[in-house]
């Protein structure tokens, strides 16, 4: 693409904001798509041309003003933490880089307004410092920012109390949009389906306003059992023990377990296990309950030592896809939502049909009130098309697919699609914003007009 838009942009945002060097560009134009075999040969050369690095909200406006007056894409990045491509420009333009928007606006008695690249753990260790904590956040939650998370995020540690994104995790976004005079709009309610989960194709967020909670004493637990049916079980009815105030029950296969170093030599070799946290002092129902499913409890991480030493959530999540891949490249994951009641007869017919070639990791957590499975089950990748037989099987079984070897939003099942669509005709009408991740079709269009 031709560069003469440089110039100006340095003078509209300050040259030391706008990086143009291969290396910086390079690195600023990649995620952990690489998670993904399908993906990585299909994105690994994918770049920007330029990066801006705004660090007020103005700023932005005048990068999007200027590209869209230039005709250039633009694809907001927020740690680069995602899986899918979210943050990778499929048409190259600029990378606009909000990690500079970092400023923890107002801390209230039950929210917090904070800028789009306000990292999260940041914001955690702030609010327990002042008795208040998050109620939802990724395993990468150290390095993602609030932004990246609403937009390419969903739940994560915390949702098997309190949901995710959609179940009222958001309560505010700022939007700007892209046209020649950017809007700032300042979105509520149902209007807000339309940003959550978008890849910044509908809109920039550059501030939000997230709901926290009162702190918590939390106790790290790990229950180990001689099978995954049992370890499951367990899960199971301590999701559902609203007595037992949790932020985590996550019950893996083995040998997932034995991924895990620099906690391996604490688990039990060739047991399935389920990693917890849950509040001080409800350590004698959790062996109440390992014990009624033929288990026992394990290793165990003290309230006091919480954020001092590594986490069991750090093993959690997507970061249990991480330690798989250390462990051996040739795996990778899907993103499956199992029967709220019926999965140990899903899981026992998938287990039936592949084995080892589908090892399982379960993260309970409420979706619209009711507690359900939802699975980053381990995959022993072969080829695509072996890949895509395995996700017919799921589905074929009730188990339903959120493909995480897509880019695109449709396919990946993923957000509230009509509310995108028309989020993006009105807000992005040349179609610069993130470029090929939201098909806006054409019939659609027309119909409209």
């Amino acid at each position: 693409m031709p560069m003469e838009w440089t110039k100006e942009m340095q003078q509209l945002v300050g040259e030391e904001r706008l990086l143009l060097e291969n290396e910086q560009v390079e690195k600023l134009s990649k995620d952990y798509y690489w998670y993904s075999p399908v993906l990585e040969p299909l994105l690994r050369d994918k770049r920007a041309d330029g990066v801006v690095v705004p660090e007020t909200e103005e700023q932005a406006a005048r990068a999007l003003a200027l590209a869209y007056r230039s005709g250039i894409p633009v694809t907001t990045r927020g740690a680069g933490t995602g899986n899918y491509g979210q943050a990778v420009p499929l048409e190259g333009g600029i990378v606009l880089d909000l990690s500079k928007l970092d400023r923890v606006i107002e801390i209230g008695g039950d929210y917090a307004r904070v800028q789009a690249g306000v990292r999260l753990g940041a914001l955690e260790k702030r609010l327990r410092e002042q008795g208040k904590e998050l109620r939802i956040y990724p395993s990468t939650f150290m390095k993602a920012t609030v932004g990246g998370f609403v937009c390419g995020g969903s739940g994560g540690i915390g949702s098997i109390t309190w949901g995710n994104l959609w179940d009222g995790n958001v309560l505010e976004a700022v939007v700007l949009t892209m046209e020649e005079v950017p809007r700032r709009l300042a979105v509520k309610g149902e209007e807000l389906a339309a940003y959550i989960h978008n890849y910044g194709t509908t809109g920039v967020l550059t501030e939000l306003v997230i709901p926290i909670s009162e702190k918590t004493e939390w106790t790290q637990t790990v229950a180990q059992f001689d099978d995954f049916a049992s370890a499951s079980r367990f899960a199971h009815a301590v999701a559902v023990d609203d007595s037992i105030r949790k932020r985590l029950v996550a019950p893996v296969e083995w040998p997932i377990p034995s991924f895990f170093k620099p906690i391996a030599k604490r688990l039990e070799s060739g047991s399935s296990a389920c990693l917890l946290e849950t509040a001080e002092g409800t350590e004698s129902a959790l062996a109440a309950h390992a014990a009624a499913a033929g288990g026992r409890v394990g290793y165990t991480i003290p309230s006091d030592q919480y954020r001092k030493i590594i986490g069991l959530s750090d093993f959690t999540w997507n970061h249990t896809t991480l330690w798989a891949l250390k462990a051996d490249p040739s795996l990778t994951y899907l993103q499956a939502g199992f029967h709220p009641t019926d999965f140990p007869e899903q899981i026992a017919r998938i287990k039936a049909e592949f084995g080892d070639e589908v090892l399982m990791h379960l993260e309970f957590m409420r979706s619209g009130g009711v507690v359900v499975p939802a699975a980053l089950p381990i995959v022993r990748f072969t080829t695509q098309e072996r890949l895509y037989e395995i996700i017919a099987f799921f589905r074929a079984n009730g188990v339903s697919i959120n493909d995480p070897h897509t880019w695109m939003l449709e396919a990946g099942g993923r957000g509230e699609l009509d509310a995108m669509l028309r989020a993006k005709r009105a807000n992005d009408p040349k179609g610069l914003l993130n470029p090929g991740k939201l098909q806006v079709p054409v019939q659609s269009t027309v119909e409209e007009r």
